[in-house]
């Protein structure tokens, strides 16, 4: 196969397909970068056309061999395993831990689908690519803002105002308890001695406010417990 007849047969198909992933995968970049996330546009763009265009070399850049040799065996899915086991590296990039609290999940599962959508767009499926965009876009977009309210519903926050001295675990067996997870916790230095820890709770059980407050207060070196709205 010539320069020239390989040019005529697949520049377009693939132009088109790049074009595509381009497109598709911005989209969802778009949505983590209005956000303020670690990948944002142009990084889900290069992993969503790096991805097609391992997947046009799968399918199309050995088609030189495979006319001349007829013994050779032809393997399209080889190269793209490796790009869906390998994109691992940079969603862990994106993972970032604060104290009991873990960022980036939603934005390393959004660079993985568009490594995918970068396949599948680059072996020619374009009805799967735009219905996953668009099932990945109403996900990140619409239900982001559902989960909030339900999570805004379901979640107390507390304020414990206390001296120098406190024992953390003491404060901690409070909570135990009652059996409440704890989903973050902020420590606020102040003057004279008195520091702020704001307390985010996930309400996964049925308890008093009275008698974890009273509870609370009992804690060596706790001066106040104030409920957070």
């Amino acid at each position: 196969m010539s320069m020239e007849t390989f040019f005529n047969d697949y520049l377009l198909l693939m132009t088109v397909r790049l074009v595509t992933a381009v497109i598709l995968c911005g989209l969802i970049g778009f949505e983590r970068e209005i956000k303020n996330h670690s990948a944002g546009f142009r990084t889900h763009i290069l992993v969503g056309v790096g991805a097609c265009m391992m997947m046009l070399l799968s399918l199309y850049g050995f088609d030189p061999y495979l006319n001349k040799h007829d013994g050779i065996r032809f393997d399209p899915a080889r190269i793209p395993s490796y790009v869906i086991s390998g994109i691992g590296f940079l969603g862990a990039g994106t993972i970032m831990v604060h104290g009991v609290t873990i960022r980036g999940l939603t934005t390393a599962a959004s660079i993985w689908v568009v490594a995918g959508l970068g396949l599948v767009i680059g072996a020619g499926m374009y009805g799967p690519a735009i219905l996953t965009t668009v099932v990945v876009l109403i996900s990140l977009i619409v239900l982001n803002n559902t989960e909030r309210i339900f999570k805004r519903k379901s979640k107390h926050h507390i304020q414990i105002v206390v001296f120098e001295g406190l024992e953390m675990s003491k404060l901690m067996e409070a909570f135990e308890h009652f059996e409440l997870n704890i989903n973050h916790v902020q420590i606020e230095n102040e003057m004279n001695g008195q520091r702020n820890i704001l307390i985010e709770l996930a309400h996964n059980a049925r308890f008093k406010e009275i008698e974890l407050f009273d509870r609370l207060s009992t804690v060596p070196h706790v001066k106040c417990v104030y409920q957070r709205k």
